[in-house]
Order: structure tokens, then C-alpha cells, then sequence
């Protein structure tokens, strides 16, 4: 394999290990609120605005059904409601209740402390260089799908 396959099978198995050590983590943060990580994720999508299902699975990065069925999901536990949208009648766009930022509320010292715990592992400046690089990384797969 030429030096090029090599750096891109490393950089996708160690996005997957890190997506799955994130989902654990996000798993163990969520629990006692009594969401699930991948709610989480969607209700924090919406926080500071609502979005249709269609726009939270363009930011998060998951497929559109798999948002509409947490949606869907979140809506009947009264952790989010789908309101009109005045800028498309059939995409209804989503929002938390108040149900919903409370459980977001419940999640925030775990998610700080161990924040806290993972910055003082790594040392600040190395990890804001780790979130420079993933975003640099994640813009290049961006730019490349659009020349798809």
C-alpha cells in the first residue's frame, strides 16, 4: 500500500476508535439524565435554535432518518417538540421543551468534570492542536465530497 493509503487507513480506524471512545463516554454522561448519547446529540443541536430534521443531521453528521426517528422519539418523551417552519410548510422544525434543556442542564458537571480531566491529560495547548487538526481534517473530507 502506497504511503497515501497507508496515512488514510490510520487516520479513518483512529476516527473510529475515538468515535466509539467518545460514544462511550458521551453514554456515561447521558445516562443519569436519562437520555441516551445519540438523543443528547440531537437536543443539542437544537439548542440555541430549532432546525429541521434535515439540517441537524447536515451539522451532526448522521443520516437524516437516523434524526428523525431520535426526533420522533424525543418528541413523544416531551424532551422536544416539532414546531411550524416558516420557511418550509412540511419540515417541521425541532426544539426542546423545557424537559429537554433540563436534561441537557443534568449533564453538565459530568460533561465539565471530565472535560476538566481530559484538558488537564493533555495540557491545554496540545488540546486545542487536537481540535485544530479535526477540523482541519473533518474541512478537507468536506471539500473532497464537494468535488464527488
Amino acid at each position: 500500500m502506497s504511503e497515501s493509503g497507508e496515512l488514510l487507513s490510520g487516520m479513518a480506524l483512529g476516527a473510529f476508535r475515538l468515535n466509539g471512545q467518545f460514544l462511550q463516554v458521551a453514554e456515561e454522561l447521558a445516562r443519569p439524565a436519562g437520555v441516551t448519547a445519540a438523543w443528547w446529540q440531537v437536543l443539542g443541536a437544537v439548542l440555541r435554535e430549532p432546525l429541521p430534521v434535515a439540517g441537524i443531521a447536515r451539522v451532526m453528521g448522521m443520516t437524516r432518518q437516523g434524526v428523525q426517528r431520535i426526533a420522533d422519539l424525543l418528541v413523544e418523551r416531551g424532551l422536544a417538540e416539532y414546531r411550524p417552519n416558516p420557511a418550509h410548510r412540511r419540515a417541521k422544525l425541532l426544539r426542546p421543551t423545557q424537559a429537554g434543556r433540563e436534561a441537557i442542564a443534568r449533564i453538565d458537571p459530568g460533561h465539565q468534570a471530565f472535560a476538566d480531566r481530559l484538558v488537564g491529560e493533555l495540557g491545554a495547548d496540545d488540546a486545542r492542536q487536537c481540535l485544530e487538526v479535526l477540523q482541519r481534517l473533518s474541512a478537507a473530507l468536506d471539500r473532497l465530497a464537494e468535488q464527488s
